[in-house]
Protein backbone atom coordinates (compact mmCIF):
# COMPACT_ATOMS: atom_id res chain seq x y z
CA UNK A 1 0.00 0.00 0.00
CA UNK A 2 1.88 3.28 -1.14
CA UNK A 3 1.91 5.95 1.78
CA UNK A 4 0.29 8.84 1.72
CA UNK A 5 3.42 10.50 1.98
CA UNK A 6 4.29 8.88 -1.40
CA UNK A 7 0.75 9.26 -3.06
CA UNK A 8 1.28 12.71 -2.65
CA UNK A 9 4.85 12.81 -4.32
CA UNK A 10 3.54 10.85 -7.33
CA UNK A 11 1.01 13.03 -8.10
CA UNK A 12 2.74 15.80 -7.99
CA UNK A 13 5.62 14.17 -10.00
CA UNK A 14 3.38 12.71 -12.83
CA UNK A 15 2.44 16.27 -13.63
CA UNK A 16 5.74 17.60 -13.70
CA UNK A 17 6.74 14.87 -15.76
CA UNK A 18 3.51 15.86 -18.16
CA UNK A 19 4.59 19.30 -18.25
CA UNK A 20 8.34 18.37 -19.57
CA UNK A 21 6.98 15.90 -21.96
CA UNK A 22 4.75 18.70 -23.17
CA UNK A 23 8.44 20.87 -24.10
CA UNK A 24 9.42 17.82 -25.78
CA UNK A 25 6.63 17.87 -28.02
CA UNK A 26 6.52 21.68 -28.41
CA UNK A 27 10.07 21.95 -29.67
CA UNK A 28 9.93 19.32 -31.98
CA UNK A 29 7.14 21.11 -33.50
CA UNK A 30 3.98 18.62 -33.44
CA UNK A 31 2.13 21.19 -30.73
CA UNK A 32 0.55 23.80 -32.68
CA UNK A 33 -1.70 27.33 -31.77
CA UNK A 34 -5.22 26.71 -32.73
CA UNK A 35 -6.30 29.92 -33.99
CA UNK A 36 -9.43 31.62 -35.61
CA UNK A 37 -12.92 30.26 -34.85
CA UNK A 38 -14.85 27.19 -35.75
CA UNK A 39 -15.66 28.73 -39.10
CA UNK A 40 -12.28 29.63 -40.15
CA UNK A 41 -9.76 27.73 -37.80
CA UNK A 42 -5.90 28.31 -38.57
CA UNK A 43 -3.10 26.94 -37.00
CA UNK A 44 0.56 27.93 -36.22
CA UNK A 45 3.70 27.17 -34.42
CA UNK A 46 4.30 28.73 -30.84
CA UNK A 47 7.06 31.54 -31.35
CA UNK A 48 10.46 31.09 -30.07
CA UNK A 49 10.03 33.66 -27.47
CA UNK A 50 7.50 31.79 -26.08
CA UNK A 51 8.66 28.56 -25.76
CA UNK A 52 11.37 30.07 -23.97
CA UNK A 53 9.22 31.23 -21.56
CA UNK A 54 7.43 28.23 -21.41
CA UNK A 55 10.93 26.04 -20.97
CA UNK A 56 12.19 28.40 -18.03
CA UNK A 57 8.43 27.95 -16.20
CA UNK A 58 9.54 24.72 -15.77
CA UNK A 59 12.37 25.45 -13.58
CA UNK A 60 9.69 26.91 -11.27
CA UNK A 61 7.13 23.87 -11.59
CA UNK A 62 10.30 21.70 -10.45
CA UNK A 63 11.21 24.25 -7.59
CA UNK A 64 7.48 23.45 -6.24
CA UNK A 65 7.81 19.76 -6.22
CA UNK A 66 10.98 19.99 -4.70
CA UNK A 67 9.95 22.27 -1.82
CA UNK A 68 6.63 20.60 -1.36
CA UNK A 69 8.08 17.52 -1.06
CA UNK A 70 11.00 18.52 1.42
CA UNK A 71 8.17 20.06 3.50
CA UNK A 72 5.52 16.86 3.41
CA UNK A 73 8.52 14.69 4.88
CA UNK A 74 9.42 17.09 7.69
CA UNK A 75 5.25 17.55 8.47
CA UNK A 76 5.47 13.79 8.35
CA UNK A 77 7.88 13.51 10.76
CA UNK A 78 6.40 15.52 12.96
CA UNK A 79 3.04 13.73 12.57
CA UNK A 80 4.46 10.20 13.88
CA UNK A 81 6.22 12.41 16.71
CA UNK A 82 2.72 13.60 17.98
CA UNK A 83 0.03 10.71 16.85
CA UNK A 84 2.98 8.34 19.41
CA UNK A 85 3.12 11.23 21.95
CA UNK A 86 6.78 10.48 21.70
CA UNK A 87 8.58 12.26 24.78
CA UNK A 88 11.22 15.44 24.24
CA UNK A 89 13.60 13.21 26.58
CA UNK A 90 13.43 10.33 24.09
CA UNK A 91 14.17 12.01 20.58
CA UNK A 92 18.00 11.81 19.44
CA UNK A 93 19.57 14.88 20.29
CA UNK A 94 19.51 16.91 16.98
CA UNK A 95 15.55 17.12 17.34
CA UNK A 96 15.46 18.48 20.70
CA UNK A 97 18.44 21.00 19.70
CA UNK A 98 15.56 21.95 16.61
CA UNK A 99 12.89 22.16 18.99
CA UNK A 100 14.16 24.36 21.59
CA UNK A 101 15.32 26.56 19.05
CA UNK A 102 12.27 27.06 16.92
CA UNK A 103 10.53 28.04 20.79
CA UNK A 104 13.50 30.52 20.96
CA UNK A 105 13.17 32.30 17.68
CA UNK A 106 9.03 32.49 18.56
CA UNK A 107 7.61 30.48 16.06
CA UNK A 108 5.24 29.99 18.74
CA UNK A 109 4.15 33.17 19.49
CA UNK A 110 3.19 33.94 22.60
CA UNK A 111 3.95 32.24 26.14
CA UNK A 112 0.01 31.89 26.85
CA UNK A 113 0.12 29.78 23.69
CA UNK A 114 3.27 27.52 25.06
CA UNK A 115 1.53 27.43 28.39
CA UNK A 116 -1.91 26.30 26.62
CA UNK A 117 -0.91 23.58 24.97
CA UNK A 118 1.38 22.07 27.48
CA UNK A 119 0.60 19.68 30.18
CA UNK A 120 2.66 17.19 29.90
CA UNK A 121 5.39 19.05 29.29
CA UNK A 122 7.81 16.51 27.95
CA UNK A 123 5.18 14.85 25.12
CA UNK A 124 3.63 18.50 24.30
CA UNK A 125 6.26 20.68 23.51
CA UNK A 126 6.41 18.26 20.39
CA UNK A 127 3.06 18.72 19.60
CA UNK A 128 2.87 22.44 20.23
CA UNK A 129 6.12 22.68 18.03
CA UNK A 130 4.34 20.84 15.05
CA UNK A 131 1.41 22.70 15.44
CA UNK A 132 3.53 26.15 15.08
CA UNK A 133 5.15 25.27 12.33
CA UNK A 134 2.54 24.22 9.72
CA UNK A 135 0.15 26.90 10.17
CA UNK A 136 -0.38 27.89 7.09
CA UNK A 137 1.72 31.32 7.82
CA UNK A 138 5.06 29.55 9.23
CA UNK A 139 5.06 26.94 6.89
CA UNK A 140 7.74 29.09 5.20
CA UNK A 141 9.70 28.77 7.80
CA UNK A 142 10.58 25.38 7.31
CA UNK A 143 12.00 26.29 3.35
CA UNK A 144 11.10 29.14 1.80
CA UNK A 145 12.99 29.65 -1.93
CA UNK A 146 16.27 27.73 -0.49
CA UNK A 147 15.91 24.41 -1.13
CA UNK A 148 18.55 22.73 -2.94
CA UNK A 149 20.88 19.53 -2.13
CA UNK A 150 22.73 21.34 0.87
CA UNK A 151 19.39 22.35 2.37
CA UNK A 152 17.91 18.87 2.55
CA UNK A 153 21.51 17.35 3.49
CA UNK A 154 21.78 19.81 6.47
CA UNK A 155 18.15 18.87 7.21
CA UNK A 156 18.84 15.20 7.25
CA UNK A 157 21.58 15.97 9.84
CA UNK A 158 18.62 17.88 11.52
CA UNK A 159 16.30 14.97 11.90
CA UNK A 160 18.77 11.81 11.68
CA UNK A 161 17.73 10.47 8.24
CA UNK A 162 19.85 9.37 5.76
CA UNK A 163 20.76 11.77 2.35
CA UNK A 164 22.39 9.16 0.63
CA UNK A 165 20.86 8.50 -2.68
CA UNK A 166 22.16 6.64 -5.61
CA UNK A 167 24.08 8.90 -7.75
CA UNK A 168 24.56 7.27 -11.07
CA UNK A 169 20.69 8.27 -11.12
CA UNK A 170 20.47 11.40 -8.81
CA UNK A 171 24.05 12.87 -9.28
CA UNK A 172 23.44 13.59 -5.65
CA UNK A 173 20.99 16.69 -6.21
CA UNK A 174 23.18 18.68 -8.24
CA UNK A 175 20.80 19.89 -9.87
CA UNK A 176 18.78 21.55 -7.42
CA UNK A 177 21.11 24.59 -7.11
CA UNK A 178 20.13 25.32 -10.68
CA UNK A 179 16.40 25.21 -10.54
CA UNK A 180 16.47 26.96 -7.26
CA UNK A 181 18.93 29.67 -8.42
CA UNK A 182 16.01 30.19 -11.32
CA UNK A 183 13.17 29.67 -9.32
CA UNK A 184 14.67 32.84 -7.37
CA UNK A 185 16.09 34.98 -10.14
CA UNK A 186 12.57 34.61 -11.80
CA UNK A 187 10.02 35.35 -8.80
CA UNK A 188 12.55 37.62 -7.46
CA UNK A 189 12.91 39.39 -11.34
CA UNK A 190 16.26 39.72 -11.69
CA UNK A 191 16.05 37.14 -15.06
CA UNK A 192 12.90 37.14 -17.35
CA UNK A 193 11.53 33.44 -18.46
CA UNK A 194 13.24 34.11 -21.73
CA UNK A 195 16.46 34.91 -20.45
CA UNK A 196 16.17 31.75 -18.32
CA UNK A 197 14.85 29.30 -21.13
CA UNK A 198 17.19 30.73 -23.81
CA UNK A 199 19.87 28.07 -23.33
CA UNK A 200 17.56 25.10 -22.24
CA UNK A 201 16.81 22.30 -24.20
CA UNK A 202 13.90 19.93 -23.81
CA UNK A 203 16.44 17.14 -23.58
CA UNK A 204 18.00 18.64 -21.02
CA UNK A 205 14.99 19.69 -19.07
CA UNK A 206 13.66 16.18 -19.35
CA UNK A 207 16.90 14.79 -18.36
CA UNK A 208 17.03 17.30 -15.04
CA UNK A 209 13.08 15.90 -14.11
CA UNK A 210 13.98 12.51 -14.32
CA UNK A 211 16.96 12.85 -11.93
CA UNK A 212 15.22 15.34 -9.58
CA UNK A 213 12.59 12.89 -9.57
CA UNK A 214 14.58 9.94 -8.93
CA UNK A 215 16.59 12.13 -5.94
CA UNK A 216 13.55 13.34 -4.43
CA UNK A 217 11.95 9.76 -4.45
CA UNK A 218 15.28 8.39 -2.58
CA UNK A 219 15.21 10.87 -0.03
CA UNK A 220 11.39 9.81 0.75
CA UNK A 221 12.48 6.58 1.26
CA UNK A 222 14.81 7.01 3.42
CA UNK A 223 12.45 9.54 5.74
CA UNK A 224 9.98 6.35 5.33
CA UNK A 225 12.64 3.96 6.39
CA UNK A 226 13.74 6.50 9.02
CA UNK A 227 10.50 6.41 10.57
CA UNK A 228 9.60 2.91 10.21
CA UNK A 229 12.53 1.91 12.39
CA UNK A 230 11.58 5.02 14.41
CA UNK A 231 15.05 6.44 13.78
CA UNK A 232 13.96 9.61 15.60
CA UNK A 233 14.43 8.20 19.12
CA UNK A 234 17.65 8.45 21.21
CA UNK A 235 17.62 5.35 22.03
CA UNK A 236 17.57 3.61 18.17
CA UNK A 237 20.74 5.68 17.69
CA UNK A 238 22.71 4.39 20.83
CA UNK A 239 21.76 0.92 19.41
CA UNK A 240 23.22 1.96 16.07
CA UNK A 241 26.36 2.93 17.67
CA UNK A 242 26.73 0.36 19.69
CA UNK A 243 26.48 -2.96 16.84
Amino acid sequence: MTSTLFQDFNERAKEVSKYFYFLKNLEQGSIKLNMGNANNPTTKLIDDDLEKTLKATGYLLLYNLVEATMRNAIEKIFDELKTRRVSFDDVREEIRRMIINHIRYKDIQSEDALLLGLRNISVDIISVTFDALVKKENKKRLFSGNVDALEIKNTAKIYGFSSQTNKRKTRDGTDLLTIKTNRNDLAHGFKSFEEVGRNATADELLKIQKRVISYLREILENVEKYISNQEYLQSNVQNSENI
